[in-house]
Order: C-alpha cells, then sequence, then structure tokens
C-alpha cells in the first residue's frame, strides 16, 4: 500500500524559549515514522504547507498518515482532514470536526459536560478586566486554542486577581486569542493513550506526571518549561511514570472516564487525554489530544510512545496498529 506521510516540519532556527512551533515535529520524529511505515508499505513525504493539496494529489496514495498540525487558526489542526475528506483520500486519525473541537478547549469542555464527564469549572476570558465568575484562588489561565502547552508557563497558575489580570493579558498579546481561566485542580496528574474505534478501544498502560521531578520552587504543572526547556537528552528529568502506581479502583474509573470522552468527542484510531485528580482524589479531564505527539525516543519523554512501550509494543508496533485502525474504517487491505 502507497502511504503519504503528512507532516508541519519545526524549524531548527528557532530557540528553545519561543513557543511558536512547539506543535511541530522535528526531522528526527518525521524519519521514524517514515522508517516506520516503511517496513511493510511503500512511503512518500509531504509536508502540509501551502502547496498540499498539488503534493497529495501528484502523489495518489491510498491512504494519509496525518501527524500534520496545520497552519494557522483556531482550528489549524482540522485543515489537513477537512481538505482530504472533501478529496475523499482516507486518512489515520479523527476527523476534521473533531480535531477543531478536540483544539478549542472550551467547546471540548461543554462537549464533555453534555456527556456528563467531569471536568474543571471554566471560563473564557476575552479581556483582562473581564469578570471572572470562578468564585476561589488558584486558577489556571491557558490560550483557548492551542496544544504541546504553548502558553502555559509557571506563572499561569495564578493566586490573586491581579496576576489574574496580568496572565489573561500576556495570552491576549501573545497568542492573539482568548484565555481560558480553570479552578485549578491540586491532585495527581495522569495521561492516558487510547487505540481503537467505536467500541473496540483499548486503554494503554496509564503515565502519571509526577512533580516532585521538578525543581523545588516550580508550580506542579507540566508547563512548558518543564516539557522543553527543563526537560533534554544532556539532563533528563525523571517526570514521567509508568504505569502509574494507582489502585484498581482508580486505574478502572480513570479507563471508563477516558472511553467515554474519546467517544462523547468521537475520536478515531487513537487519542491521549489528560486527567487530574481534584482535592478529594477524583479524576477530572484537562484536555483531550486527538492529535496526539509521538516522539520516538525514550529519552524523549513522550507519552503515547512510553504507554504502547508498557504495553508490549515497539514504536514501529504503534505506527502499525494505527495504521491497521485506519484501514479496518475504511475497509481498505492494508
Amino acid at each position: 500500500m502507497k502511504i503519504a506521510l503528512a507532516y508541519n516540519l519545526k524549524p531548527t532556527s528557532v530557540p528553545a524559549w519561543d513557543d511558536t512551533y512547539a506543535e511541530w515535529d522535528d526531522l528526527e520524529t518525521i524519519e521514524a515514522v517514515r522508517d516506520a511505515l516503511a517496513a511493510d508499505h511503500e512511503v512518500v513525504l509531504v509536508e502540509a504547507d501551502a502547496r498540499v493539496e498539488s503534493r497529495i494529489v501528484q502523489a495518489a496514495p491510498d491512504l494519509i498518515f496525518n501527524m500534520a498540525e496545520g497552519w494557522h487558526g483556531a482550528w489549524r489542526e482540522a485543515q489537513l482532514p477537512a481538505l482530504l475528506e472533501h478529496l475523499k483520500i482516507p486518512f489515520t486519525g479523527s476527523s476534521a470536526r473533531t480535531l477543531a473541537l478536540g483544539l478549542d478547549k472550551a467547546a471540548t469542555k461543554r462537549v464533555l459536560r453534555q456527556h456528563g464527564l467531569p471536568t474543571p469549572d471554566g471560563v473564557v476570558m476575552h479581556q483582562p478586566d473581564q469578570a471572572c465568575d470562578l468564585s476561589s484562588f488558584p486558577l489556571m489561565v491557558k490560550p483557548l486554542y492551542e496544544g504541546s502547552s504553548k502558553g502555559i508557563w509557571g506563572e499561569s497558575v495564578v493566586s490573586n486577581p491581579v496576576d489574574l489580570r496580568r496572565q489573561v493579558r500576556r495570552v491576549l498579546e501573545r497568542y492573539e486569542q482568548p484565555a481560558l481561566v480553570e479552578t485549578f485542580l491540586p491532585g495527581r496528574e495522569f495521561t492516558v493513550a487510547l487505540l481503537g474505534n467505536g467500541v473496540h478501544v483499548e486503554v494503554l498502560p496509564v503515565v502519571e506526571i509526577r512533580f516532585s521531578a521538578l525543581h523545588r520552587e516550580a508550580v506542579p504543572i507540566y508547563s512548558y518549561e518543564a516539557k522543553w526547556l527543563w526537560d533534554t537528552p544532556a539532563r533528563p528529568l525523571d517526570i514521567f511514570h509508568c504505569p502509574a502506581e494507582i489502585d484498581a479502583a482508580l486505574a478502572e474509573q480513570l479507563a471508563a472516564l477516558c472511553r467515554r470522552a474519546f467517544r462523547a468527542l468521537e475520536c478515531r484510531d487513537w487519542c491521549r487525554i489528560d486527567v487530574r485528580l481534584d482535592a478529594c482524589g477524583a479524576p477530572a479531564i484537562l484536555e483531550m489530544n486527538p492529535l496526539p505527539g509521538i516522539l520516538p525516543h525514550a529519552d524523549s519523554h513522550s507519552c503515547f510512545p512510553q504507554a504502547a512501550a508498557q504495553a508490549g509494543m515497539t514504536y514501529t508496533d504503534l505506527i502499525r496498529r494505527v495504521v491497521a485502525l485506519a484501514c479496518e474504517r475504511y475497509e481498505l487491505s492494508g
């Protein structure tokens, strides 16, 4: 089968502290996915830039392996899938609708609550001096339409109205989009990787984010600093623990919650879901990631491959599984 690997290549000239292209993939990841696909298929690389349509038409693939994060705007992750749906070309992962929904954190929260799923209370703020209906601090301030921890820094957790206004202003000015302000949950944090479709959704071993690995003064969140600045190959943070040390009851609760969320957003093939416990130990969904990151090496601390490894899968096995799930959906012979 001929597979086109669609991607956005992260510029190498951008300094690490600049989060503009944090969602895009580096060459090492693109080549790792290409090599995994090439074990079974003919592979062509397609950069998802302004010429992507002509490149795809020329390549004439049987399937697109979609890693593309899109170009600009609040629904950028949906841009390539929308084009592929228009061209009637099969692709891995979720639909344009689901990817657009997943990147809009407020819309995601509305859908989750419509399905009776817990998520922290939140309000969208368009102005720094806008009234905030959330009654108690601390609060979490983040951009409404970002992923990969973009716009989430240590200062994003605020404990008073002055800091709240300051962080909302920072989001408005830096990211040119509204801020989502949420109740900050003080408990443990987990990320849950899922593979499957419909009623057949497998929950991989749960990953815990251990904030004790951060320096003493750090706020206990998986911020941009923690993900991209402090955790380096030269000085890796021992921040992920998989499988998480949790009792059977919590494991079952997380699995059931995430399966329901997967179906509520109509995810396809794969998704990663971030969950945090409140002060009473009850889990709530922070974010949905229907286009999950898949950095190839263990020292890169990429949650989905780590969870897959604990489930007995190699990196190539994981990529094969996603392709197989997509082929099954489209009734393609892979």
